[in-house]
């Protein structure tokens, strides 16, 4: 059974254009182990909200895909990146990513439009407090995006 998600970046630091550009991309630097367990359920296949945060304003941008399932994020080995964790070991690595690629780019739907949507009034992204990179999202919440974004047109 398929599942959705939403992950989030940082326009300026890798937007959903950089993701169109490139054609498929490792999720990488996801230090937190809730995120990374839940990258750990993902399968290949399944789809995902691509979520500008950090911007003005915040919105999902775009659809992509799990590409390719959970294995060990190189960045947290490589002492020149900002995402190395000394503590982590390639025989016991701590931290993962999933291979994500677009889907379709989608109006920007922002984070104040999608609290007008009824069906997103339990969803995890509208929660107080809510600082997770990837979360997942109940197939109804997914669907309540798209077609508010596709409306948009």
């Amino acid at each position: 059974m398929a599942a959705y998600w939403l992950f989030k970046s940082e326009p300026d630091v890798f937007s959903y254009d950089h993701l169109v550009t490139n054609k498929q991309e490792g999720w990488d630097g996801v230090r937190n182990y809730q995120a990374r367990n839940f990258m750990r359920e993902m399968r290949k296949g399944d789809q995902a909200l691509f979520y500008h945060s950090n911007a003005t304003p915040p919105g999902v941008a775009g659809i992509c895909k799990v590409a390719k399932t959970a294995e060990p994020d190189p960045t947290q080995f490589d002492p020149t990146t900002k995402y190395y964790d000394p503590a982590s070991k390639p025989d016991e690595p701590r931290w993962d990513w999933v291979t994500v690629a677009p889907v379709k780019k989608l109006p920007f739907v922002s984070l104040d439009e999608m609290k007008t949507i009824p069906e997103l009034a339990e969803c995890r992204l509208l929660a107080k407090g809510n600082r997770l990179s990837v979360m997942p999202l109940r197939e109804e919440e997914f669907d309540a995006i798209v077609a508010y974004a596709t409306r948009k047109k």
